[in-house]
């Protein structure tokens, strides 16, 4: 949420206007939310959205982060296996799951509008690839993980073959298919 010039957001319209993109992308899909529509149903001007986000992937993204952040907590349990399984068997549950199909269809829209990759990247898999770096920089610390790890490659190797099901292959995930990617993975880098 990148602000400019000007009084300091309303806090109360500001999460209005993320409730309303959010309920709009749930209930017509990314390609027919528009910021016209939102403004509408928030009872604001356009202008004032135009105002707070640049474009309408933007508070779109925004409406949908607010409302996935609360599903996808950070494990911390002291063990970095643990954590890592709670934390992809989290996002892999929210990926299946009505919310997770729109960020699905939100990837898809993004493969022909670059702006829109952009925003989905920078403010859901970044900060989602520093939550796993996070974990693993304390495993790394307590002597769990082996010292030179590459926890980008790590991320990629856990995560990745979640999306590939999810985008390519059409394969399920469930709990069981989590773990034992997970294992697979800490076997290798313990």
């Amino acid at each position: 949420m990148q602000g400019k010039r000007g009084r300091p957001r309303n806090v109360e319209t500001q999460n209005i206007i993320l409730s309303v993109s959010y309920e709009l992308l749930l209930e017509i899909g990314f390609g027919a939310v528009t910021v016209e529509k939102i403004a509408d149903r928030s009872k604001v001007s356009k202008a004032t959205i135009y105002k707070w986000w640049p474009n309408k992937a933007a508070v779109v993204m925004d409406g949908f982060l607010s409302a996935a952040t609360i599903r996808l907590p950070v494990p911390d349990t002291g063990a970095v296996f643990q954590d890592i399984l709670e934390h992809a068997t989290n996002m892999a549950r929210f990926m299946v799951s009505r919310e997770g199909l729109i960020f699905l269809e939100i990837i898809g829209e993004g493969q022909v509008d670059p702006a829109l990759a952009e925003v989905y990247r920078t403010r859901y898999i970044q900060p989602r690839r520093l939550e796993v770096h996070g974990i693993m920089s304390r495993g790394m610390q307590r002597g769990e993980l082996k010292e030179n790890l590459d926890i980008a490659l790590c991320t990629d190797l856990i995560y990745g073959p979640i999306f590939y099901r999810l985008l390519v292959s059409g394969d399920p995930i469930d709990d069981d298919y989590v773990k034992r990617l997970v294992t697979h993975v800490f076997d290798g880098i313990r």
